[in-house]
């Protein structure tokens, strides 16, 4: 499937079609995805804020346990940056940078809920 056409998906099955968040997506290379420097960033970033409800602490009831090794970088990216039931999104207080880091960090082999 391509890309764009994956997007689409992503969004019609979210329930966002016809909103333009599509372009806001960026495109997350393997480099980028593998980066050491990212990946801990990332996991800091996830020490700092995501933790408190995706944790092993939090469990059960406050949010989901995350199954990476099913999640796509795209799904991940638009979670964390618009959000998801009673998940806030985070666009206003993590830039672009800060959001692939998560990114990388969640889909790495370092990750650890």
């Amino acid at each position: 499937m391509r890309r764009s056409s994956y997007v689409l998906a992503v969004f019609f099955a979210c329930g966002l079609a016809g909103t333009a968040l599509a372009a806001e997506i960026p495109e997350m290379t393997e480099a980028m995805l593998n980066d050491p420097d990212r990946i801990e960033n990332g996991r800091v970033l996830w020490e700092e804020q995501c933790r408190h409800c995706h944790g092993r602490a939090a469990y059960p009831g406050k949010a989901p346990r995350l199954t990476p090794r099913r999640y796509a970088a795209d799904f991940v990216y638009h979670r964390i940056t618009y959000g998801f039931r009673g998940m806030p999104g985070w666009i206003d207080i993590y830039d672009q940078h800060e959001r692939i880091d998560m990114v990388a960090y969640i889909l790495s082999g370092r990750f650890s809920p």
